[in-house]
């Protein structure tokens, strides 16, 4: 391997396959390379201009993977913090309970513009949480149990962090309702959402304060890591404009199919894989992940 390892480049393909692993370490020096999943993932390391350089050149073929060029220091973090709606499960749980009360469109649209950060957050939530009003607690269940599913990679993620001694945390600018069953499904420790309010049989259509937003998620950031090493020593991971400031404050912050604000501000992006890539871009092997 080369004396020059400022940085490393870290390269996914979306799908493991032999050929197109092969065209990918071809751009490369033999000599600067560890494969961190045979026919998948691989980090390459040198002078960062260099490797901006043959990054482009791959961007150029018909190659598709996901990649994260980053200094080649203190790269696995302490702490692993996510976001919950269209990150660590495919859906806005504020849409599905909007499909119950027969205004999901409605409710998407609103979603879709917060999240590209075209209108304020809490004024969109407390809007759209008020069109849930009379809606019975018992449809929170059920949408959870029917509609709400883990996002490929969230369990093995949290877990390989875990093992790893990392602290995870789930922050959610959704509802505590789903974000502490989350938690329990993918295996993260901690957990910080929004509160519904109710009368003990239906929603009432508000929410408690203070709402969790942008800069509530950056705080969380700062508190979960203050024993840690400060934010630095954190991944955070995140797709709408409400996590825009926890992604860029943390050490290593991804984009996940994320809205383009969030892609534009990232550290580096998951487009085409799935939630174990943040685990390569940190370095580890798909041997060391815990596949429970």
């Amino acid at each position: 391997m080369s004396n020059v390892i400022s940085h490393v480049l870290t390269l996914v393909l979306k799908e493991k396959n032999a050929d197109e692993f092969d065209q990918l370490i071809g751009h490369f020096p033999a000599d600067n390379f560890d494969v961190l999943s045979e026919n998948k993932a691989v980090d390459y390391y040198g002078d960062q201009n260099a490797l901006k350089t043959l990054l482009t050149a791959l961007n150029d073929s018909s190659l598709i993977f996901d990649h994260c060029l980053q200094a080649n220091t203190h790269r696995l973090k302490r702490l692993l913090i996510c976001d919950m709606d269209s990150t660590l499960i495919g859906q806005e749980c504020i849409n599905e309970l909007a499909d119950y009360a027969g205004v999901k469109d409605h409710v998407a649209e609103i979603t879709e513009r917060a999240m590209r950060g075209e209108i304020g957050f809490d004024g969109a939530l407390r809007e759209r949480v008020g069109l849930l009003k009379e809606l019975p607690l018992s449809v929170l269940q059920d949408c959870f149990d029917t509609r709400i599913h883990l996002n490929p990679g969230a369990r093995t993620l949290a877990q390989t962090m875990k093992s790893h001694g990392a602290k995870t945390v789930i922050v959610s600018g959704g509802f505590t309702f789903f974000s502490q069953r989350v938690a329990e499904a993918a295996g993260f420790e901690h957990h910080q959402a929004n509160i519904l309010l109710d009368n003990g049989s239906h929603l009432t259509g508000q929410v408690a304060d203070p709402i969790l937003g942008r800069e509530a998620k950056k705080t969380a950031l700062e508190n979960h890591s203050h024993d840690l090493g400060g934010p630095l020593n954190a991944i955070a991971i995140g797709d709408g404009a409400n996590d825009l400031a926890m992604v860029t404050a943390s050490g290593l912050g991804i984009a996940y199919y994320a809205k383009p604000a969030v892609s534009a501000a990232a550290h580096c992006a998951i487009d085409h894989t799935d939630l174990t890539t943040a685990l390569y871009f940190q370095g580890l092997k798909e041997d060391n992940f815990v596949l429970n």
